[in-house]
């Protein structure tokens, strides 16, 4: 089966094993499947496959996640490249000068 794959390595996504409840937030919103609960804690077990959406910081309970949103977006990518610059997720106007994200 096909599936979805970024820009390898660009990810910005970390994990705090010790501040992990191993409650699998994560790994229910992660629309990649990135995360897995091993031995009572989260692990990162596909980091390339994140899009860097940013459900899994937004969701964590305990601040374990970060991640920086639009790194692996396929829009800002896009729009970076056009641009020449760093992929920024700045495709909507929602009232702010054009910062809305768009990615997470």
């Amino acid at each position: 089966m096909f599936e979805l794959r970024y820009i390898p390595d660009v990810v910005t996504l970390e994990l705090d094993v010790s501040k992990c409840n191993g409650c699998g937030t994560c790994v229910d919103v992660c629309p990649h499947a990135v995360f897995a609960i091993e031995n009572g804690t989260a692990e990162i077990v596909d980091r390339n496959a994140c899009m860097g959406c940013g459900a899994c910081e937004m969701n964590c309970p305990t601040g374990a996640i970060t991640a920086e949103s639009g790194v692996g977006c396929a829009a800002a990518v896009i729009a970076g490249a056009v641009r020449g610059t760093e992929p920024v997720c700045d495709c909507g106007d929602g009232g702010d000068g054009g910062t809305a994200s768009c990615c997470g």
